[in-house]
């Protein structure tokens, strides 16, 4: 059932693609690859039977335009990044440049926005400051991102500006549109998408290139102390701190070697996943009594996922 809606939701998304009549946006549009449309996932399982064919149109507007933002800072993080590669797909940078990746971005942004002023004052209000945030997270990131960053509250705080409060007001979103308890669900989608970028740190440095569609320990060398790394770091003795430092964004397999050696001498991967888990009870404990199954197996299964 639920694959027959997010089918309806990508549809929505390029007859909105459409609607802007330009074939140079059709052709980049065309090569964005598929989606794991987490959001939708989530947010199509506060529907039930009962949600009437207006309300249902109206759900599915909203997740198309999740996904649209989504894809957006997904468009300007490869920019940023660097990055070549994207769901095992060359990134639209690669592709056409970074110019029209930026642009593309822009355009579905702008076009998320517009369809978002059709869903009322507090949709609007919820998503739009979620994007402020998230921007907020991904300049705090860039900076950051400077030197080795031994801060872990900045990490939090940039962890959940750039996912997880994202994923709180999509939930929020939806909860409000049925008439549901917005609190709830915001809850459960804050301490889920923490759970999940840990999950994301972690599978940077435990999966192959193949299974990530992207390069492995690809985190460190672009910049990024990510959970797995504050904890190593506070676990070394001084000198090899200063090793970790001096190793930040560079790049070879010797460098590589160690940190796996370390990880695995310190208990890294099992500290993080345990971190993890903490947040995916979280989000557990939100939704207790509301009897959602589907979500209770996706903040269960976020823990386990492989890529």
């Amino acid at each position: 059932m639920q694959e027959k809606q997010l089918k309806a939701i990508q549809n929505k998304i390029a007859s909105w693609i459409k609607e802007i009549e330009s074939a140079f946006i059709d052709e980049l549009f065309s090569k964005i690859g598929p989606s794991k449309m987490l959001r939708s996932k989530l947010m199509l399982a506060l529907l039930n039977e009962k949600t009437d064919a207006i309300l249902l149109d109206k759900a599915f507007n909203l997740c198309a335009i999740v996904e649209m933002i989504q894809t957006a800072s997904l468009l300007h993080d490869d920019v940023i990044d660097k990055a070549t590669m994207r769901r095992k797909l060359p990134s639209i940078n690669a592709l056409f440049g970074n110019f029209n990746a930026v642009m593309l971005g822009d355009v579905f942004y702008s076009k998320a926005f517009f369809e978002l002023s059709k869903m009322g004052e507090l949709i609007a209000q919820a998503l739009s400051n979620a994007v402020l945030r998230l921007s907020r997270g991904e300049i705090e990131d860039v900076f950051v991102g400077g030197c080795f960053n031994s801060d872990k509250q900045k990490y939090w705080r940039i962890l959940e500006d750039k996912t997880a409060h994202f994923i709180e007001a999509s939930l929020k979103s939806m909860a409000i549109l049925l008439n549901k308890d917005a609190k709830i669900y915001a809850d459960f989608g804050l301490n889920f998408g923490m759970a999940f970028q840990i999950i994301d740190d972690l599978l940077d440095i435990t999966q192959d290139a193949k299974t990530l569609g992207k390069p492995n320990f690809s985190d460190f060398k672009e910049g990024k102390t990510t959970l797995p790394y504050l904890l190593l770091y506070e676990k070394l003795n001084q000198h090899e701190q200063g090793l970790l430092i001096s190793y930040f964004k560079q790049d070879s397999h010797e460098i590589i070697e160690w940190t796996k050696e370390k990880f695995k001498q310190y208990g890294i991967i099992e500290e993080t996943l345990k971190t993890a888990q903490v947040y995916s009870k979280k989000a557990l404990e939100a939704i207790k009594g509301e009897n959602n199954l589907i979500l209770e197996k996706l903040a269960q299964d976020v823990i386990y996922r492989t890529f």
